[in-house]
């Protein structure tokens, strides 16, 4: 009996790794997200921060004018880099996209050929029967006819 050989395996193994390099590419793109949010969290913490020492600064009596001013000045800064976070993580949202778009096409196209293998796998293994059964039939024709000359002598 022949074993069964998929004809396009080469090119269902270069799909399989095509989609494992697209999955590892989107986690790549989510770790990127979330270092971008918690370094956003992070930003947000040091404002409500700055903003406290600001209050304390300006709090009645004595005001420290120049720290005031500091602690004002850092907190623009701070709220600059907020929204570059924010765009940065626009950005890795629409690649995030663009690459479980990708991932869905190369598991598309993976799913397409793995149906493919399992439906020439099936043929396959219907006409190894038959061929099985048409053997069977003919040593069994073999043995009626060599029976019969037998019971002839």
């Amino acid at each position: 009996m022949t074993q069964f050989r998929f004809r396009l395996e080469p090119l269902l193994k270069l799909r399989l790794a095509d989609r494992d390099h697209r999955r590892e590419e989107l986690a790549n793109a989510y770790r990127a997200d979330q270092v971008l949010q918690q370094r956003q969290e992070s930003v947000h913490e040091e404002i409500v921060d700055t903003q406290r020492q600001s209050k304390e600064c300006s709090a009645p009596g004595t005001i420290h004018v120049d720290r005031l001013l500091s602690t004002h000045r850092y907190e623009l800064i701070l709220h600059a880099e907020l929204q570059q976070i924010h765009r940065q993580r626009q950005v890795i949202a629409t690649e995030i996209e663009r690459r479980r778009g990708a991932l869905v096409e190369a598991d598309r196209e993976l799913r397409i050929l793995e149906k493919l293998r399992e439906k020439h796998s099936v043929d396959f293994a219907y006409r190894e029967h038959k061929a099985d059964i048409r053997l069977l039939d003919e040593m069994a024709l073999r043995c009626r006819k060599a029976d019969s000359e037998i019971d002839l002598r």
